[in-house]
């Protein structure tokens, strides 16, 4: 710890700024554990870091990172439109594509903003994002708030606990369990849903 606040406030910036972008394109990485502990590291009065550079650094490594995938999932559905592959060319239905993307176009908005919550799905909703051509100032925009509500809620509650960041990592654990485990079983009922009307309608 004596390290950490002991090194210039400009590294630690870039370090937690590039935790974030690297959240975005690798879900693994634990960016919401390095964002609460950002806070924590905000609140020392040993560290030069002030508040509001550690939010600029969060916005600006979030924007990164989701822009990056976001062009991604635009050279994602060129690539399988354009595809000399046969095993492409023969699952690929561009009909069938456009009646799933049609749901997340129609609460893309929404759709963005709760994604942030969970870590297991925000990583994808980028990628969908520039899948459906969505535009990519409204996308900025509505992942603006959801970096806003989510990042500022984990930095605030790391600066004012101060040294109880960690019961906080812990709670936060669970939380991310108990959401992805919550959404994963709407997935499966919205699955068996539409096979069933489906089979239904055939």
């Amino acid at each position: 710890m004596e390290f950490l606040t002991s090194l210039p406030g400009i590294y630690l910036l870039c370090f937690f700024g590039f935790s974030n972008f690297l959240e975005n394109v690798f879900p693994p990485w634990p960016g919401d554990t390095f964002t609460v502990f950002s806070g924590f590291l905000a609140s020392s009065p040993q560290t030069d870091i002030a508040l509001w550079q550690l939010i600029l650094a969060t916005l600006v490594g979030n924007w990164a990172g989701a822009l990056l995938m976001f062009y991604f999932g635009k050279k994602v559905i060129h690539f399988l439109r354009h595809s000399q592959s046969t095993w492409i060319r023969n699952h690929y239905q561009e009909e069938s594509f456009e009646k799933t993307i049609g749901g997340f176009r129609k609460y893309s908005g929404l759709l963005i903003i709760v994604s942030r919550f969970s870590a297991g799905i925000r990583f994808f909703v980028a990628i969908v994002a520039g899948i459906s051509k969505m535009n990519p100032f409204s996308f900025l925009f509505y992942y603006s708030i959801a970096i806003t509500i989510w990042c500022g809620l984990l930095i605030s509650a790391g600066f004012k606990l101060g040294k109880n960041w960690e019961q906080i990592n812990v709670m936060l654990a669970a939380y991310n369990q108990i959401i992805t485990i919550f959404l994963c079983l709407v997935a499966v009922c919205l699955g068996i849903y539409y096979f069933y009307r489906k089979r239904e309608q055939s």
